[in-house]
């Protein structure tokens, strides 16, 4: 009796089919991966059944440092921030960004998310609309009954209304998820309701029926007033806050200065949307689109100057969670939460829009200031000293002798390296 070798059986089965280890295995067999690459892969924290089950074809995991922010006190609760990014110099922003700014309020005046039924080609609109108009109570019946739990959690169908786009008809159906990420809920209820419009309107087209993650029912307004002095740093504050409102003037005029100055406050809400397993592509979409919503894509931020006080203001569409999906698979992203202490989705959206003030605050301060590239390049020493080799204890040493350099490179980094090394 002939004996199949493992590498056998892993070429029968297709790669959807195949475990971590076999997957890798093909790779490496395939030349696509050295040994130590393979090797390198295999070295995960997360543990298999969940990676495996939470994406198709699974081969590793990627690591992305979690730190801590500091000083932010949101609606007079002050919390540790957990921010999840590669990239130097944000969670320190954040934390400076919150001093200065000392608090924060927000406002929420609603949390629903929006799912759309599109009809295409629509035939009689007119007809279709005032059908909408007289059967309201009809559709939040089947709505209930397409996702019944929702309900008896207090949440469900909120709102119906419609848009008309040339030949589309949109029916908007505005739904209460509670704190649930909730796109299964809303695309549940919008089949439930969809399926009946397609019996009492047979001859119309439905194109598609999917939530929106332009999340303008999850509003989160935040504000602060930073006295001028904090924004001091051995220089005069008034006139940095001055500075500050006309860089923020600008963004709203020109969308390649709008899109880094919403980048920076992204790096702050990203940050916490990863640590806590939210979607970090949800959000950030709707952030974009949020900004472009006059017809030109601008700042989402807005400052002014009061007396002794820059006033700050930030609206973002925040459809986040606080339970399902990710947020309760993750072992860290529960951790995350945890060290968070927020009690529902509110109020986590309230920390991610005020992390986004803060952080915005403190790269305008850099930017019309010092520069935005001393204190980012003081953190960015440490990243170069390690791309260049530096290990354990040198990675200090190099770094800051970097930082004394007038030309802060990879050869700068790999010749002190080698002086140090040498003495």
């Amino acid at each position: 009796m002939l004996l199949k070798s493992p590498n056998q059986n892993i070429q029968k089965k297709k790669f959807y089919q195949m475990s971590q280890t076999e997957r890798l295995d093909k790779l490496q067999n395939d030349g696509k991966l050295t040994a130590s690459q393979t090797a390198e892969l295999q070295k995960t924290a997360l543990d298999s059944t969940i990676a495996n089950h939470m994406i198709e074809n699974q081969i590793s995991e990627i690591q992305t440092p979690m730190g801590l922010a500091l000083n932010l006190v949101v609606d007079d609760k002050e919390y540790l921030v957990p921010l999840a990014t590669e990239e130097p110099s944000v969670v320190a922003a954040c934390s400076y960004g919150a001093k200065m700014a000392e608090s924060f309020k927000t406002v929420i005046k609603e949390r629903l998310l929006r799912g759309q039924i599109v009809f295409y080609d629509v035939v009689d609109a007119k007809k279709l609309i005032t059908w909408l108009e007289q059967n309201q109570s009809l559709l939040f019946d089947v709505a209930k009954e397409s996702y019944p739990s929702i309900v008896k959690r207090g949440g469900g169908l909120k709102e119906v209304s419609w848009r008309q786009i040339e030949n589309y008809l949109s029916v908007d159906l505005k739904v209460d998820v509670k704190d649930a990420m909730g796109a299964n809920i809303v695309n549940g209820i919008l089949e439930g309701v969809a399926t009946k419009l397609r019996t009492v309107f047979p001859t119309e087209n439905i194109l598609f029926s999917i939530l929106s993650n332009l999340a303008t029912e999850s509003l989160v307004e935040v504000s602060c007033q930073v006295p001028v002095s904090n924004l001091a740093k051995g220089g005069n504050g008034y006139k940095v806050a001055e500075k500050i409102v006309v860089a923020s003037e600008y963004a709203k005029k020109d969308p390649y200065r709008a899109t880094t100055h919403n980048k920076g406050i992204m790096n702050g809400v990203d940050g916490v949307i990863l640590a806590t397993g939210n979607d970090t592509r949800a959000v950030a979409a709707a952030a974009h689109a949020y900004a472009a919503r006059n017809g030109q894509y601008e700042g989402l931020s807005e400052w002014q100057l009061d007396g002794e006080y820059l006033k700050g203001r930030l609206v973002l569409p925040l459809a986040i969670a606080t339970v399902g999906g990710a947020t309760k698979v993750l072992p860290k992203a529960q951790v995350a939460l945890n060290i968070l202490d927020v009690s529902d989705a509110k109020e986590l959206a309230a920390v991610v829009a005020s992390v986004g003030l803060a952080q915005n605050l403190a790269a305008l301060r850099a930017l019309v200031s010092e520069g935005i590239q001393k204190g980012h390049m003081a953190l960015q020493s440490r990243s170069l000293a390690m791309t260049v080799g530096a290990k354990g204890s040198e990675i200090a040493v190099v770094s800051q002798a970097l930082q004394k350099e007038a030309k802060m490179n990879q050869a700068t980094a790999k010749k002190i390296l080698a002086q140090l090394r040498d003495e």
